[in-house]
């Protein structure tokens, strides 16, 4: 994207990657209201840093780093915490999962969540790009640099754990 335009370059970027970035910071911060700000925040650092990408990987990769970091960030100066797996933090982010006007699901999915959440990190991570964001093995891997192979790994241990979580273990 050689845009030279700095405002069309950022309506540009809204339109073709603002639901798949939105599809990354959601999952993490949890409510629509958060997610927003998260993103608002996302789309200010990639305006500033534009010029910092180099083009070593993919559009997408370098605004979905951000878009991550920027989550992870937001949480630990809304909670101060530097453990994002807190049972504490992940209770309080249910919570408000619960209260989000936005959310329009049903137990089940606050239970999944819940369950994510304690997965490991990567785990979490590749579950969230592949269930939730719908993303293929091949774009995880540009993104988080794991081989295909290890990506299917992870995505199949986390959705064993999920079921065993769920009491699901009998179904394939």
């Amino acid at each position: 994207m050689a845009e030279t335009d700095p405002e069309r370059r950022m309506r540009l970027i809204i339109r073709h990657y603002g639901e798949r970035l939105y599809a990354v910071i959601r999952p993490i911060v949890k409510t629509h209201a958060d997610a927003d700000d998260v993103m608002q925040e996302t789309f200010i650092k990639i305006h500033r840093n534009w010029t910092s990408f180099r083009g070593d990987s993919e559009l997408f990769t370098w605004m979905y780093r951000i878009a991550h970091n920027e989550s992870l960030q937001f949480l630990r100066r809304r909670y101060q915490t530097s453990r994002l797996d807190d049972p504490e933090l992940l209770r309080r982010l249910t919570e408000n999962l619960r209260a989000d006007p936005w959310f329009n699901g049903d137990e089940i999915l606050i239970r999944l969540e819940q369950i994510v959440d304690s997965l490991p990190e990567r785990r979490r991570e590749v579950f969230r790009l592949k269930y939730f964001a719908g993303m293929k093995y091949e774009e995880i891997a540009h993104l988080t640099g794991l081989s295909v192979g290890a990506l299917k790994s992870h995505y199949y241990l986390a959705v064993k754990e999920i079921k065993k979580k769920l009491g699901l273990s009998d179904f394939k």
